[in-house]
């Protein structure tokens, strides 16, 4: 699968760790590592949709990635890939991975994965997921779990632990039930440039707004999501300075 591009959001301000895409990792920039990841799944176009000059120059390096300068004012990173594709003049059927800039270790076989799940699905866009390990992933609201249906596709995105095993955590909360997978959610997109634009154009969802996920409003709007398993372990993003620190300690095991 190498016919897709990779968009990269990447937002100076963060409220949990500002400046977050030039935060330095093994000594440097964030948003470095991910562009290499990205370039390393294969895409035939990595672009990275920032806000911030500074953000621009640190991928000076980065030969094969391109850069779009979008408004400081936009309420999402959909929005902002929205105003790159057309700064990229992509056509309307063009698959767009979106691979959040807060991910420096995308594994190239799950870029590839979304991408894969959106040409070979019927929904208008794709994403990943990854067995749930542990009870305490699960009921932590910082991590978002998913359901889905018999063809793979999401039914519910949520914060809260779903499917709520009744029984089983009725007897205790401390460990997982058996019998049971849980799935958590990773945050990696897969969508056409038309849809992409679409999806920028609606308007927010009640559940969107109440659980705080983007993707939520696809569904509201009667969209299907397929869901396909990470094909490879995929860490999970850094939103704060614990997860910065965690990160370097698991980039230096890598080395």
């Amino acid at each position: 699968m190498t016919g897709f591009v990779v968009a990269i959001p990447a937002r100076y301000a963060s409220s949990r760790l500002p400046g977050k895409p030039l935060r330095l990792l093994g000594g440097e920039p964030m948003v470095l590592h991910v562009a290499r990841r990205a370039l390393q799944a294969g895409a035939r176009q990595v672009w990275v949709a920032t806000d911030d000059q500074r953000i621009a120059d640190a991928l000076c390096g980065l030969d094969d990635v391109q850069v779009a300068m979008t408004a400081a004012t936009h309420a999402s990173g959909t929005d902002r890939l929205a105003e790159c594709a057309r700064i990229a003049g992509w056509s309307d059927d063009t698959v767009v991975v979106n691979l959040q800039g807060d991910e420096p270790f995308a594994p190239a076989a799950g870029i590839r994965a979304v991408a894969e799940a959106l040409v070979q699905g019927q929904a208008p866009m794709s994403t990943l997921a990854t067995p749930v390990e542990d009870a305490g992933t699960l009921f932590d609201p910082n991590v978002v779990k998913l359901v889905r249906n018999v063809r793979g596709e999401a039914m519910y995105f949520s914060r809260a632990p779903i499917a709520w095993h009744r029984d089983g955590f009725a007897r205790g909360r401390e460990q997982l039930p058996t019998g049971t997978q849980w799935l958590r959610h990773i945050g990696i997109y897969g969508y056409r440039a038309g849809f992409l634009q679409q999806f920028a154009a609606m308007p927010p969802g009640a559940l969107e707004q109440v659980e705080a996920l983007e993707q939520l409003r696809v569904l509201e709007a009667g969209f299907a999501i397929s869901v396909a398993l990470s094909p490879e372990p995929f860490p999970p993003g850094i939103d704060t300075p614990e997860d910065l620190v965690r990160a370097e300690q698991h980039l230096a095991t890598a080395r």
